[in-house]
């Protein structure tokens, strides 16, 4: 099937590309159809990768699992986490609705025993966690089970500092015919659990749409992204640094000089986000963040809060926090956008030394990049992006300078990449195909 994708060589990406290849030795031709070399035609048909690199199927929609469960559909979000002795735990999410319950972890049972959220009136809401113990050496998966169960619509999360996996329901259902609970929350699964965890939601995080979340390792504080095309993003201050459940404020991010400023800059924007410039920014406090009418980003907004085209995957790293707008910018291809927090962030001289907001990158291309996603901070520097768009869906990978290239493609199905994450290692890349049920263990010639 022919490629639609080309890489993106710039005078500025280029010193980038050629620092990649000597990493890499002669793994790398630059340029090419990525930054890793081209890519080979999978004859499995499942994904593309560069010479050098290859996967290893881990788990797989309907397969029994060590509990006596399924392996529930619709992998999405998901973390690497260090089990010892050079093994890695994988808590994966699924993003499953109400009526997606044959694919759910209980084959279909209306019904199921154990630690569940919402029963749902005798059929178990099916969305939840997986979790998995790899090892990359022998690539071998020594054991898969459910850890948390009853919830809906698990689409992405985060990591946290402390261990565990925040898994986020993108779902704001209430109490009706066919949920006993509200949806819409944030659930904690330590990465060392043995089985299913007892599901309590993180109310202090709000009710809403929610999509990712990520951890500031310095103060503890949270971030969160919402899927909406108005969505707010959002910080939440924790009593306790290290526990969510104690307990915060709950806030959403706007800029200085632009009350309610609108960052998705549509064609026809009488104001726009210029790109590569750093905006200050200020935090709003929220509440009644519980929402049961699901209008925080509405009331957020109101109050002076920017909104955004869909916000999805975030995440730490080097200098702050990158996360994705899948719809956003002139031609609705996505916008990744870069928080710095501030030296004094949450504490009383912030003000003084506000936090920076600045789009990092706006797709003008859709053979490039192509409604961003789940997204992940490389070793290397670079960020690895998941693409939920028209087939065929790739593995982006954005350079420090903003540079765009390919390092893997989904060209035999329909089906979004999803839940992009490495091992603590970084030797083994981890990616779901959604609409196929897979998640895939990448290893290669991957950089330090």
């Amino acid at each position: 099937m022919p490629k639609r994708r080309e890489i993106l060589v710039t005078t500025a990406t280029a010193g980038a590309f050629l620092a990649l290849r000597g990493a890499l030795g002669a793994a790398a031709s630059v340029p090419g159809t990525t930054g890793f070399g081209a890519l080979r035609p999978d004859p499995e048909r499942i994904l593309d990768l560069p010479n050098g690199f290859s996967y290893t199927i881990v788990s797989r929609a309907g397969a029994k699992m060590d509990d006596g469960l399924v392996v529930p559909g619709a992998h999405d979000g998901m973390a690497a986490f260090d089990a010892g002795n050079g093994r890695v735990a994988l808590v994966c999410n699924h993003e499953l609705d109400y009526e997606d319950v044959a694919d759910g972890a209980f084959g279909g049972n209306a019904s199921a025993a154990g630690p569940v959220y919402d029963a749902g009136h005798g059929r178990t809401t099916p969305g939840g966690t997986t979790t998995l113990i790899y090892d990359p050496a022998s690539k071998k998966v020594e054991r898969q089970f459910l850890s948390l169960a009853g919830t809906e619509r698990n689409c992405a999360g985060g990591p946290t500092p402390w261990g565990s996996w925040l898994s986020c329901e993108e779902s704001v259902a209430m109490p009706d015919a066919h949920h006993e609970q509200s949806h819409g929350w944030v659930f904690e699964v330590p990465a060392a659990a043995t089985g299913r965890v007892a599901p309590v939601p993180l109310a202090g995080l709000g009710r809403f749409n929610h999509e990712a979340v990520a951890i500031d390792p310095r103060t503890g504080m949270a971030y969160l992204t919402e899927d909406q095309g108005n969505g707010l993003l959002y910080r939440f201050i924790p009593n306790e640094k290290g526990r969510l459940a104690a307990g915060g404020r709950l806030q959403a991010l706007a800029l200085a000089d632009w009350t309610s400023a609108d960052t998705r800059n549509p064609p026809d924007a009488k104001r726009r986000i210029p790109q590569n410039q750093p905006l200050k920014i200020r935090w709003i406090d929220l509440d009644n963040t519980d929402s049961p009418l699901d209008d925080l980003r509405v009331r957020g907004h109101a109050a002076g809060a920017a909104i955004f085209a869909r916000g999805e995957g975030i995440c730490h790293g080097p200098d702050g926090f990158y996360f994705a707008c899948t719809s956003g910018g002139a031609i609705g291809a996505g916008q990744i956008f870069r928080y710095r927090p501030s030296a004094s962030e949450g504490g009383a001289d912030e003000a003084k030394t506000p936090g920076e907001l600045d789009l990092f990158v706006e797709s003008t291309d859709r053979r490039k990049l192509e409604n961003c996603d789940n997204l992940t901070a490389a070793p290397w520097g670079d960020l690895v992006v998941c693409e939920d768009a028209k087939a065929p869906c790739a593995l982006v990978g954005v350079t420090p300078d903003g540079g765009l290239y390919t390092f893997a493609e989904n060209n035999y199905t329909d089906s979004e990449l999803a839940g992009v994450c490495f091992a603590p290692d970084g030797r083994t890349l981890f990616v779901n195909i959604q609409g196929s049920g897979l998640t895939l263990a990448i290893s290669g010639p991957f950089p330090a």
